[in-house]
């Protein structure tokens, strides 16, 4: 549940945090007019967010063994690279969306073509709606109803928040939100690699190399019931969930999830480094 919380959290509150600047902006120049372009645009990616869960639904529904464990294993790494994408995507843009939001409107407006408005809205909730059902999706694939629960939650939780930002209660620092939530895309998305890997060790498609690098897992209870820290346990289930935690690895998840954290780690960390840490980075290891 806290994992389907926390990325139903972080997404929605993405798209919020777009749609507030467009609807500020939309504000600002007294274009109440402009709404209903803005509205249709969220109700169209909202409805097209829906379609793509029943397609997720229906697809995995008619699936069993090998075909099952692809389609998890596939599900898996789209939503990593897709989560991966959006880390390169706000290291990029985290400190200049708001100009370019407010630029691409005012040329919507100066040439007539408010569907132009729309269409921002639209990819605004429509993207965030995709990398939800895709993680959400694979979440759902072993714990259903507390998934449900959570996404619930983070949506309104999301709506209370909205409502206090909106009204000037509070206001979020956008670039640093973007900076502080990649760490925690990188982690989700880490571990969706790793079990992207495990279901293709599962089906045969990649070779463990070594089945159990080690093995962690206490031993059952007397009465059979999991311990909590085992993978299938209360606390270990939830790791399993949020981060991918599996207690017995094999060496080809090892390495698939190690290296993802020090390749994206990098790039993140080098992204968002302030001119501060650089010059004193120089300093410390000058060029020869």
């Amino acid at each position: 549940m806290l994992a389907s919380f926390l990325i139903t959290f972080r997404e929605a509150l993405e798209a919020a945090l777009i749609i507030g600047i467009i609807a500020a902006y939309i504000k600002k120049l007294g274009r109440k007019d402009l709404n209903r372009y803005l509205y249709l645009g969220i109700a169209g990616a909202i409805a097209a967010s829906t379609v793509v869960a029943l397609l997720f639904k229906l697809i995995y529904g008619k699936l069993a063994g090998t075909a099952e464990q692809l389609f998890e294993s596939i599900a898996a790494l789209t939503a990593a690279a897709v989560l991966t994408y959006m880390i390169f995507w706000m290291a990029e843009n985290s400190k200049k969306i708001k100009g370019e939001l407010q630029e691409k409107i005012d040329v919507s407006i100066s040439k007539g073509q408010m569907a132009g408005i729309a269409a921002l809205s639209f990819v605004a909730v429509f993207r965030e709606g995709v990398e939800t059902v895709l993680f959400l999706g694979t979440l759902a694939i072993t714990s259903p109803v507390d998934t449900l629960i959570g996404f619930a939650a983070g949506i309104l939780t999301i709506v209370l928040l909205s409502y206090i930002m909106f009204k000037g209660i509070y206001r979020l620092d956008v670039s640093k939100f973007f900076k502080y939530t990649s760490i925690l895309l990188i982690l989700f998305s880490a571990g969706l690699v790793a079990t992207g890997i495990h279901e293709f060790n599962e089906a045969g498609i990649i070779p463990p190399i070594i089945e159990h690098v080690w093995d962690i897992n206490p031993p059952l209870n007397p009465d059979g019931s999991y311990p909590l820290l085992h993978e299938n346990g209360l606390i270990g289930s939830s790791l399993k969930s949020l981060i991918g935690y599996n207690a017995s690895p094999s060496l080809t998840e090892m390495l698939a999830y190690i290296s993802y954290w020090i390749v994206i780690g990098i790039f993140v960390y080098r992204t968002y480094k302030t001119p501060g840490e650089v010059k004193a980075h120089e300093s410390r290891h000058p060029q020869d």
